[in-house]
């Protein structure tokens, strides 16, 4: 089930080209399908049932896929706020950002440089920096949040990734270099699992982004698992 980087190229490729999809119409799918699995798991921390959500975006559709997830998540009963260093310029990442500002929900320019502010803060993490066209090396840039991202997780506060923990090898898993280590507590894979996903063994993974034709997923031969009537994401064995 789990795919290769181009073959995650070219599934993308295929719904627009072949089957008509536009880029904001799975991006849509692929935000609710990720907020939906954050509110499944995290519905309450520590007592608190509106829980505080940082949600961390890249330039890219990952970081399009975040803000997505900010405002379902607003609309979930959660409190999110979004940190955007390095916002997208086409015309559906502003109107992205539009929404969210209409949505009143805020957007920090810096992540705090006393690493305890952001852990005391934010009940969650959501990391939706680099999806699957990530590849290595990380800019310094990103390096410097990725390492804040990171020193968070591994004091008890839930990373959640989007698609891939920002900073893995797609297919290859955690960085063999010096990359910060992102090691995610949920995992929600999109479209299907990318191989670096058999590395994860964080407490819960999703599949999300309910878009994928049967003939295109019997094409690449996903043998992706039925979705539960209406659900936008499925949880899978971490095994997977």
């Amino acid at each position: 089930m789990n795919c290769s980087q181009n073959e995650a190229i070219k599934i993308d490729e295929e719904l627009f080209s072949e089957y008509g999809f536009s880029v904001d119409q799975l991006m849509e799918l692929a935000g609710l399908s990720v907020a939906t699995a954050i509110a499944k798991s995290y519905r309450t921390v520590n007592g608190d049932n509106r829980p505080t959500v940082l949600i961390c975006c890249g330039p890219g559709n990952n970081g399009g896929d975040g803000l997505v997830a900010a405002r379902h998540l607003k609309l979930f009963g959660f409190r999110p706020t979004i940190f955007y260093p390095k916002a997208g310029t086409s015309q559906l990442f502003k109107n992205l950002v539009n929404q969210c500002n209409r949505f009143d929900i805020q957007f920090i320019a810096d992540l705090p440089q006393d690493n305890r502010l952001l852990i005391d803060s934010y009940s969650l993490i959501v990391d939706a920096i680099f999806g699957f066209s990530y590849k290595p090396p990380v800019r310094p840039q990103f390096a410097q949040i990725l390492t804040k991202i990171a020193e968070a997780g591994a004091t008890g506060v839930p990373i959640i990734s989007v698609d891939i923990p920002s900073g893995w090898d797609v297919e290859e898993g955690p960085p063999t270099d010096d990359t910060p280590l992102i090691v995610a507590d949920c995992l929600v894979s999109l479209t299907a699992p990318k191989k670096c996903a058999k590395h994860f063994n964080g407490r819960y993974h999703w599949l999300g982004g309910r878009f994928i034709p049967p003939v295109l997923a019997q094409q690449y031969g996903l043998n992706l698992p039925e979705y539960p009537a209406t659900e936008q994401c499925v949880l899978l064995d971490t095994k997977h």
